[in-house]
């Protein structure tokens, strides 16, 4: 009951009109940060917090927790009409959200994306305001062997990502965990493949190739068409901007088990938006019974993973909030912003300022309706962009890109960087090599190298560590089933065609009709 009471004092808290104001101010910038690939809501934070100095905390911390939750909303908005992640979360989105804008559905993917979100994060907020202690202490038995066991998992996931081919699948995956190994080694300090260019000590960043390969590659391949005088027309809306009765229906199951799936990988320190999306996405085109349409517009590819990406941020704010442990960048800003205040988040922090935990809780399930209210009428708005003739939309999203990918380091290198995957991605396109597999890689090669030395630091070399607790094996197991499963269902499905084909070829017992006549 003092619970309950605490999180009704919440409300009181975060429905006053200035932090109501605060909140609708936080949604609205974080959306629009979304939207510009490249910024992520990290350096949004970064660069507006500065401008909190001097404002009451509690109004404070709920607009840059409004801008945490808000970019996720803004980053699919470029990733369904012009093929631009604006958040690498959003990457998984434009596999299925840009192929559903050029059949004419830009308003159904937009909606969904919108909905999605909204019950998603709602879900993860309910989430956070019950399971919060009990979840974070399950997530501190997480130690380096089962990260890596983890992170093996979703890279056995690369088998759903691989398109018509593995081998080239593993080729894409391949590239993605070399250069994850470029940059500063965080062990030993020494400098790897960075051939005495300073910038790539720290790493090639997953924005810069993602916009790369997206954005750049599309402009590439437009350029192209209108080169050889195929370029197609500006994309035509056919039929209602909203979401038909079958659309519904399939985005239903996807859209609770993102939420599901976000939250609990959002708990996971240095996991994040991205996996999560990316393991949404695998987990519906496993579940589809036509999974060769993921790619092609796919709305289950659009709801899944803007479900999960919105639901990880709830699900972040647990072990910030009940241990004081950041579980990414954005977070770790958060944590900066806190005690930047005087505040240290932790157990401490729910007895001495309730009413500003459970006022920051509540803001999210406030945010979340304004973001809702805020982007659905918008569609509308958001769509006449695809009737932008290519002489100026092709110029746009390269202007988007250039910046987002500027905003980032604020280094012209990384516009070279960003030039020479757009290369990459537009060969790729032309090869049919799937680029899914190498930015899975890329995310995860850091964090799986990292965790598979600190693990066998600690075991001194023991490699039984990496099935030395229960959740080691479980992850095991699962990757073994991740890896074998898809060849297992093939040889089945082989295995049924045969048969099918002995039993149709088998000589029938019955007469056929008119042979005794025919005698």
């Amino acid at each position: 009951m003092e619970t309950f009471d605490h999180i009704l004092n919440g409300f009181a808290v975060c429905l006053q009109p200035t932090n109501l104001l605060f909140t609708f101010v936080g949604v609205l910038l974080g959306t629009i940060i979304g939207v510009l690939p490249g910024i992520g809501s990290a350096a949004g934070i970064a660069l507006l917090l500065p401008a909190t100095f001097g404002m009451d905390p509690t109004a404070a911390l709920i607009m840059i927790c409004g801008i945490f939750y808000g970019a996720k909303y803004g980053g699919s908005t470029a990733a369904v009409l012009i093929r631009t992640p604006g958040d690498a979360s959003s990457v998984m989105t434009s596999l299925d959200g840009y192929e559903m804008a050029r059949k004419g559905r830009a308003g159904a993917a937009l909606a969904i994306a919108a909905i999605g979100s909204f019950i998603a994060g709602s879900m993860g907020v309910v989430a956070l305001t019950v399971f919060a202690v009990p979840l974070s202490s399950a997530a501190l038995k997480f130690g380096p062997a089962e990260y890596f066991m983890l992170l093996l998992f979703a890279m056995t996931c690369v088998s759903s990502l691989a398109g018509k081919s593995l081998g080239k699948g593993i080729l894409s995956a391949g590239l993605g965990l070399m250069l994850a190994t470029v940059g500063i080694d965080l062990q030993s300090g020494q400098q790897r493949y960075v051939m005495g260019i300073i910038e790539l000590q720290d790493g090639v960043n997953f924005i810069i190739v993602s916009v790369g390969m997206f954005a750049v590659a599309q402009v590439l391949r437009g350029l192209e068409s209108i080169y050889r005088g195929d370029a197609a027309q500006a994309m035509k809306i056919n039929g209602p901007l909203w979401l038909t009765r079958e659309e519904w229906r399939r985005s239903i199951g996807p859209v609770w088990r993102g939420g599901i799936i976000g939250f609990l990988i959002g708990i996971l320190p240095g996991a994040g938006g991205t996996i999560s999306a990316i393991m949404s996405y695998v987990t519906e085109r496993r579940l589809s019974k036509n999974p060769e349409s993921f790619g092609k517009g796919a709305i289950e590819g659009v709801a899944g993973p803007e479900a999960a990406n919105n639901a990880d941020t709830a699900g972040a704010m647990v072990p910030l909030l009940t241990l004081g442990v950041p579980g990414g960048s954005t977070t770790a800003v958060l944590l900066g912003a806190f005690i930047m205040f005087g505040l240290q988040p932790g157990p401490l922090l729910f007895q001495e300022r309730p009413d500003l935990v459970w006022g920051i809780v509540d803001s999210m399930y406030i945010g979340n309706l304004i973001l809702l209210i805020l982007n659905l009428p918008l569609i509308a708005l958001f769509t006449r962009l695809l009737y932008i003739p290519n002489g100026l939309l092709y110029p746009l999203i390269l202007t988007i890109s250039v910046i987002g990918a500027f905003a980032v380091n604020l280094s012209t290198f990384d516009l070279y960087i960003m030039l020479i995957f757009g290369l990459l991605g537009y060969v790729f396109e032309k090869l049919e090599i799937p680029i899914p597999p190498l930015l899975l890689s890329l995310v995860l090669g850091e964090m799986m190298e990292q965790s598979f030395r600190r693990a066998l630091t600690i075991s001194n070399g023991d490699a039984t560590v990496f099935v030395g607790s229960q959740i080691c094996v479980v992850l095991l197991i699962m990757s073994v089933i991740s890896l074998l499963g898809p060849f297992g269902w093939s040889q089945l499905k082989r295995l049924r065609v045969f048969q099918s084909l002995l039993s149709s070829n088998r000589p029938s017992d019955k007469p056929e009709i008119g042979a005794g006549n025919a005698k």
